[in-house]
């Protein structure tokens, strides 16, 4: 057993009480904010001997001055000749700490007098509650960082159970940007998910949207790992690696040559899908793209009829010049002329119920959300989608919005995110527990301003999500200013180093001062987690992920710039057939519109055939090449015979 470090002391001034004691070190001692201690108590209850585990939360330090002009006086008013006194005056190291749990938990009294020592690896996993967790056979413990105190070094589990669902779920990380390490963090997590994750528990993936840079654009390339990360590595039970199973999807550009992605370098396109969706995907999320107070009950009762009759249907009507097969906005904005002109023709203001102005209203704002979302959303109604229903165990599926509008990137959060629920509804997702991380919460779930469609998906997730094995996990800069109800749903906080203003909020009022100072000076790879499963706030250090980092990446992997169209084509078939040349690229297209080539190509990135080049061929429409017309050979003339009364 180690040597005493302390010694409980208590003062009717500063009494102890069952959730807070005070205790005196030597001024040598290996204690500070955040150390985790164990007080023996002197005297047995019911035959055991009580133990008592705590973190410090303040300090203080004082001598038996009564005033700072008695030492002026001792030293003649001059600090040179402190070094000349007889003695030096006694100096006290005094400590609060809160209290994480108490042995036996019966009766609850506070805090008995006793011996203070430095809590081991054992202690702090009883301390932590983690050995409810982390027993034999029912191991559901996640390595998140190392605890390190007075040369105690102790791995911080999380509770499956409490991470993922069912008892608790979802997670939230804080911190100022660029030095709370917060996609650090996620990554961090997510590698230790895959690793640790019970497997009696099921599949697991994570869905992660990438808002901001290059961020998440490199998690299956191999990252920098130091030699004090690599010790964390092991003390952790993860290997230093990058993930082995990444997908990535992004829509194109607006011209819908290259992907809208930071990952368009043609050395990384061979896991990255377009994502492009058509009339059907889009109609059903439409309320996300039209303006509330410009679409009114009679605008959305239209939509309605359109997406329940007339969207994939064989539709007729007397008024109509013939039958329509709407599939795509371009079938849809001919349907809309068809009506529009017969109601003319017929001198109509309404048609089954819509006005007139209501079917131009709606024409007008349906119409252009392929031009405010191109690249998207297309005209032809091709579409190429996440793997809905076929996800697979352990692999992370990055979509990346970073470059688009605020338009198309809440479609994207919102039609994705319902079509998750859907499939874990169902239970035919493919896997049965999924992590869906959305970074900048200040802007997607503010705790002010209009209830968006984006903000109440956000807070069914974070409220409901949970008993389908649907995880949130999210990060922002101010948690004060993200709604109340997305992080108190939160069960697991993780806080990084934090804005000085964020900490004076009054969501921070429970952490003592010393404990929003030191979060305010958090060195990066360093964290405070709060857990159902913590009484107090415990600060750890995790190793950066073993993964490239968005700006090395960058540099590394340069952004393709716009090309040509045979050059984009040959970029997309590439990864699919090294054998494709840009010579046969331009061979086949010469022919072609820019239309019918680029939707030759979607076509075959969707399939990915085996033979990619008679697939691509098969896609375009046969076309005879125009030939200079031959003409006849005249027949040779026959001479007049000699006896031709009329030849000359």
């Amino acid at each position: 057993m180690s040597e005493a470090l302390g010694r409980v002391v208590a003062t009717e001034r500063r009494p102890n009480t069952p959730h807070e004691f005070h205790f005196w070190t030597a001024i040598d001692s290996p204690v500070g904010i955040g150390t985790i201690v164990r007080v023996d108590g002197a005297h047995p209850m019911d035959g055991q001997i009580p133990h008592i585990y705590g973190i410090v939360v303040e300090g203080f330090s004082y001598t038996d001055l009564q005033s700072p002009m008695h030492d002026v006086m001792g030293h003649d008013g001059s600090p040179t000749t402190a070094g000349f006194a007889a003695t030096e005056r006694a100096e006290i190291r005094l400590y609060t700490a809160a209290v994480l749990r108490q042995i036996p938990e019966e009766p609850l009294q506070p805090v008995p007098m006793g011996q203070v020592f430095l809590a081991d690896e054992a202690d702090v996993q009883v301390a932590l509650r983690m050995d409810s967790y982390l027993r034999e056979g029912a191991n559901t413990g996640i390595p998140v960082g190392v605890y390190r105190a007075g040369g105690t070094d102790a791995v911080i589990y999380l509770d499956a159970d409490f991470l993922l669902g069912p008892e608790a779920a979802h997670l939230n990380i804080t911190g100022v940007s660029g030095l709370a390490t917060k996609t650090s963090a996620v990554e961090w997590l997510l590698a230790s998910l895959f690793k640790h994750f019970p497997d009696d528990k099921g599949s697991i993936a994570a869905v992660c949207f990438n808002v901001k840079g290059p961020d998440l654009c490199y998690l299956d390339q191999p990252g920098k790992v130091e030699a004090s990360d690599e010790v964390l590595y092991e003390k952790l039970g993860v290997e230093p690696q990058p993930f082995e199973s990444v997908q990535y999807f992004a829509p194109y550009t607006a011209k819908g040559l290259a992907l809208n992605t930071f990952r368009n370098n043609e050395a990384l396109l061979d896991n990255v899908t377009p994502l492009t969706w058509g009339l059907r995907e889009v109609l059903q999320f439409a309320e996300v793209l039209l303006n509330k107070d410009d679409v009114d009950a009679k605008a959305d009762a239209l939509i309605d009829f359109i997406t329940q009759n007339v969207v994939d249907k064989e539709f007729s009507d007397p008024l109509l010049s013939k039958k329509h097969t709407v599939q795509s906005f371009a079938d849809l904005d001919a349907w809309f002329r068809d009506v529009l002109h017969g109601m003319e023709q017929k001198d109509g203001e309404s048609w089954r119920t819509h006005h007139v102005a209501t079917i131009r209203k709606v024409r007008n704002r349906l119409s252009n959300i392929s031009t405010r979302c191109a690249g998207l959303v297309t005209d032809s109604g091709h579409v190429s989608d996440l793997p809905f229903g076929s996800f697979e165990d352990r692999t992370v599926y990055v979509v990346d919005v970073a470059n688009l509008e605020e338009d198309a990137q809440d479609l994207i959060f919102a039609r994705i995110v319902s079509k998750l629920r859907e499939h874990l509804e169902r239970r035919d997702l493919g896997v049965k527990h999924l992590v869906v991380f959305v970074d900048e919460l200040n802007k997607y779930a503010p705790g002010d301003g209009p209830d968006t469609y984006l903000r109440k998906m956000l807070l069914d997730i974070a409220e409901r999500g949970r008993y389908l094995g649907l995880v949130l996990f999210s990060a922002q800069q101010f948690r004060s200013q993200v709604h109340r109800r997305v992080v108190g749903n939160s069960g697991t906080g993780l806080f990084g180093r934090m804005d000085p203003d964020e900490l004076s909020t009054p969501g921070y009022a429970v952490l003592s001062p010393a404990t929003r100072t030191k979060l305010a000076t958090l060195e990066k790879g360093q964290l405070m987690i709060r857990h159902p499963h913590f009484t107090q706030p415990i600060f750890v250090r995790f190793p950066r992920p073993s993964v490239m980092q968005g700006r090395e990446g960058s540099e590394r992997y340069p952004q393709a710039s716009e090309v040509s169209l045979e050059s984009a084509i040959l970029r997309a078939l590439r990864p699919l057939d090294s054998t494709i040349t840009l010579p046969w690229v331009q061979e086949i297209t010469a022919l072609y519109t820019e239309e019918e080539v680029i939707r030759a190509r979607n076509a075959t990135l969707l399939a990915r055939p085996d033979n990619v080049k008679a697939y691509f061929v098969s896609q375009f429409r046969r076309v005879i090449p125009a030939q200079a017309a031959s003409r006849p050979m005249a027949g040779s003339i026959k001479s007049a015979p000699e006896n031709d009364p009329y030849g000359f």
